[in-house]
């Protein structure tokens, strides 16, 4: 008995070998660890506005070849891979509208949502045309929507996810923070305003961390990554107003898809 364990044991170990002089242990580990279904939600900032080359038959949700989710699926290469993140998109537009190809099967969700519900777009333009004040009495409005609205909007998506999707696993994704205070813009908006808009997307990214927690979901936070990317820094992966594309504005660059938001979701997945 126990030379045949023996021999056992050694057999392995020389097949271990080879294999590992092959490369075919390698290939057949990643075979495995690639083995799933991706389905990639939310809104503009995972249809990747912004970042160009947008696939004409995604009409006005502006997916893009450059959009975080198709440089991992790229990257990756799972068994299957479904993009229905959509410009615009509410929580209720993703309940209604994008949650068709996720399964028992799914095994990766991936999503931004809560930003337009939140209305960020009005705020934006609103500090962008109006006074300071009424900036920063817009911003509050929004911020008391986070409080009092949001979470029973995202918990909606959450569930609906889950109840589709039982194995998934679930990474959320944040909103960057817009600006680097006292960085190179002279002119615009005043250091209150941007200060007040930062202030504001910590408070929509805390909201959506905790309810994405209280479903098992991670929240992966994008922050960090931008730092030193923000509008008014040196090498911005956002733009700021952009008039030839106004929907753009205030939206990652293909560089903020690849530089920032690619490498906050493989750390997750």
């Amino acid at each position: 008995m126990k030379l045949s364990r023996i021999a056992a044991f050694s057999s392995s170990l020389l097949l271990g070998a080879v294999l590992a002089l092959t490369g075919a242990g390698q290939a057949q580990a990643s075979d495995t660890a690639l083995a799933l279904d991706y389905v990639a939600l939310g809104d503009s900032y995972s249809s990747g506005l912004g970042a160009g080359s947008y696939d004409s038959s995604s009409g006005n949700c502006k997916r893009s070849s450059r959009a975080y989710p198709k440089l991992w699926a790229a990257a990756h290469s799972p068994s299957s891979f479904a993009f229905t993140a959509c410009s615009g998109a509410r929580t209720g537009d993703v309940t209604a509208g994008q949650l068709a190809p996720l399964s028992s099967a799914t095994d990766l969700v991936s999503l931004t949502i809560g930003g337009n519900d939140a209305g960020f777009a009005d705020v934006m333009t609103t500090c962008v045309l109006q006074s300071e004040s009424t900036c920063l009495n817009r911003i509050a409005t929004a911020r008391g929507y986070v409080d009092s609205t949001l979470p029973g909007k995202l918990d909606q998506v959450y569930s609906a996810i889950r109840a589709k999707a039982p194995a998934a696993q679930v990474v959320v994704l944040g909103y960057p923070r817009f600006y680097k205070l006292g960085g190179s813009c002279v002119a615009g908006l005043s250091e209150k305003e941007r200060s007040a808009i930062n202030g504001a997307a910590d408070y929509l990214n805390a909201a959506i961390a905790k309810r994405a927690a209280n479903h098992g979901y991670d929240f992966a936070d994008v922050a960090g990554a931008f730092t030193g990317h923000e509008i008014c820094s040196s090498a911005s992966w956002l733009h700021s107003v952009n008039w030839l594309s106004i929907s753009e504005s205030y939206h990652p660059t293909a560089s903020g898809q690849s530089g920032g938001y690619l490498p906050v979701l493989t750390a997750h997945a």
